[in-house]
């Protein structure tokens, strides 16, 4: 997301926890700080992406904080997956101290932030929205303006993960059988990919079938964590989600099995394990 803002010409201040990243990026044009407080300082937009709700709180409102610097009009852009309870909060005491934020979740795997693919979600005054128009342009190929309440973006990020997660389960009892009848995965996914014709069938659906989940493009123990804020927030919207509950128990499970750094795709081994396949 920095490198495809700086190829747009934006001037990125970069700040990382681990600082060998961000220096990754100075080739490109990126000035580094030394925290979050130093790369908010002076800028028109902090844009942050962490992940959970934890290193969400401590980069913003922490020692050496983005809060303490931003200045009184400059807008914090919220990119992570997080509660809606947070985007709340941050939202709340952002308008405190005069600053702008907006919650911009956005959808897609490492390799679509690199080919700038990935799809925003954005919530918050309108006028905000439109003034980031161009750093969203620069990183992902459509923004969606969900309304002017921010949580209501983490909702919308929170439901999505949540059909990826039930697609991911739906292949793994699907494939589980069907090793079993003697069908090989790859040829039942071409047939799925005819009827269905989604890239996101496609693309999951050819990890569970190739087996290979390291790299993780996305950790199983991150899914997990959304899993549970969704489940949060439903509780509190009085919103039953008994499918939810249940894939929240199938990532416990392969949790239990030490595939929280694998892919959540990997969730598909806990299928195989109850059919009594290796």
């Amino acid at each position: 997301m920095a490198s495809n803002l700086l190829r747009a010409g934006h001037e990125v201040v970069v700040f990382n926890r681990s600082r060998e990243k961000a220096e990754a990026l100075i080739s490109d044009g990126a000035r580094v700080a030394d925290s979050p407080a130093a790369a908010a300082r002076d800028c028109e937009a902090a844009i942050t992406m962490l992940t959970d709700d934890r290193a969400v709180d401590e980069v913003v409102f922490g020692e050496d904080g983005i809060a303490s610097t931003l200045a009184a009009g400059a807008i914090h852009v919220s990119c992570s997956t997080i509660g809606m309870g947070l985007a709340k909060r941050l939202d709340a005491e952002h308008r405190r101290r005069g600053q702008g934020y907006l919650s911009a979740p956005v959808f897609g795997r490492p390799d679509a932030a690199e080919s700038r693919r990935l799809l925003i979600v954005a919530a918050g005054p309108a006028e905000i929205i439109e003034r980031m128009r161009p750093a969203f342009d620069a990183i992902g190929r459509q923004t969606f303006a969900i309304g002017e309440d921010v949580a209501q973006a983490n909702a919308v990020k929170l439901c999505g993960n949540f059909m990826i997660a039930s697609m991911l389960e739906s292949f793994s009892e699907a494939f589980a059988a069907l090793r079993k009848a003697g069908v090989a995965p790859q040829a039942f996914l071409e047939a799925m990919n005819a009827l269905f014709a989604s890239p996101v069938y496609a693309n999951y659906g050819s990890v569970i079938a190739g087996g290979k989940f390291e790299p993780a493009g996305f950790a199983l123990r991150l899914g997990l964590k959304d899993v549970r804020l969704l489940l949060e927030a439903a509780e509190g919207l009085e919103a039953p989600m008994p499918l939810a509950s249940l894939v929240r128990d199938r990532l416990l499970s392969a949790m239990a099995h030490g595939q929280a750094e694998l892919d959540w795709c990997s969730a598909s081994l806990v299928s195989a394990r109850a059919a009594g396949l290796e």
